[in-house]
């Protein structure tokens, strides 16, 4: 059976396919941690999970993207973390703020306009709506409190991503405390599932965010060279590739390590089946509704995939 623990699933958001996860369940009615089954006890889970919140629908990374994952019935969002110039933990995808702000014209004397050499305060100032739809003028940048707060509002799971951390030294120690100030977000350990899981595509950031906080589960970004797997089996709970040139024999290599596999991002329903068939544990896509719809589709009767 799978060694490790991922996010706990709520029954309405997943839908179960053939084979068996230790990683995924559905919460009982008096917490939102459930009980994580054996790969013998019954059908494996396949979660959705809404890429930097539903952003096919809102603009990437703001508390209306949360909402709209929410509104479009996701089990998990997934956003990315970075740090302000004075410490605070923002919730933004690009290293720099051109793409999805107005930092152009707010802050036109302070090209390159990194995230990093811009206040909380200054970072307020910017609309981070506008460049998806007038709809959501002046959206702002939100903190990674403020996401914790709004996805617990929605009980919605969280996949947290470290973004460029080499950018920001120390960042795994600070969102460790300020997921130790949310203690929603910890769930006990042994054998039960997990609201969070924290991902990079910086392993030995990862590792340095599973020495912070040993009790959550944590993905690597990207594809681990398939005989280098085993090697990060101790420490790591995911390996979360593009889903593009992924095959059912790298799956069944990452199972057989006991770690899942959440592959990013996809948006059309026959990719989304194609990663089922070969037995992904997750589905990370822009439009989260389509991807529940598509695992909700799937034959629930096929045959369970051998498990070690």
């Amino acid at each position: 059976m799978f060694q490790r623990l991922g996010i706990v699933a709520a029954t309405a958001a997943v839908a179960v396919v053939g084979g068996g996860s230790a990683a995924v369940a559905a919460p009982d009615t008096e917490s939102t941690a459930g009980t994580a089954p054996s790969a013998s006890a019954g059908p494996r889970i396949v979660t959705d999970v809404a890429h930097r919140g539903a952003s096919g629908y809102a603009p990437e990374n703001t508390l209306a993207a949360i909402d709209e994952a929410n509104e479009h019935n996701a089990t998990t969002a997934e956003v990315d973390v970075q740090r302000s110039s004075d410490g605070a933990l923002v919730v933004i995808h690009d290293t720099t703020l051109e793409r999805t702000t107005d930092v152009e014209e707010v802050y036109p004397d302070r090209d390159p306009y990194d995230v990093a050499d811009f206040t909380l305060g200054e970072l307020r100032e910017l609309d981070a709506g506008s460049w998806f739809d007038g709809e959501y003028a002046d959206e702002p940048i939100p903190t990674l409190e403020e996401v914790l707060d709004r996805m617990d509002q929605n009980g919605l799971n969280l996949l947290l991503e470290i973004k460029s951390p080499s950018l920001y030294p120390g960042i795994e120690s600070d969102i460790a405390d300020t997921i130790r100030d949310n203690p929603q977000w910890l769930a006990p350990g042994g054998g039960e599932a997990h609201r969070l899981v924290i991902q990079s595509f910086d392993w030995e950031s990862v590792e340095r965010s599973s020495d912070e906080l040993p009790q959550i589960p944590h993905g690597l970004l990207g594809e681990v060279p398939e005989d280098e797997i085993a090697d990060y089996a101790a420490w790591a709970d995911q390996i979360n590739p593009n889903h593009t040139g992924l095959d059912a024999d790298y799956v069944d290599a990452v199972h057989d390590a006991g770690l899942e596999v959440f592959p990013y991002t996809l948006n059309d329903a026959e990719s989304m089946r194609s990663v089922i068939g070969m037995g992904a544990d997750g589905i990370i896509s822009d439009y989260p509704d389509i991807a529940r719809e598509v695992i909700e589709d799937e034959d629930a009767s096929r045959l369970p995939r051998s498990l070690p």
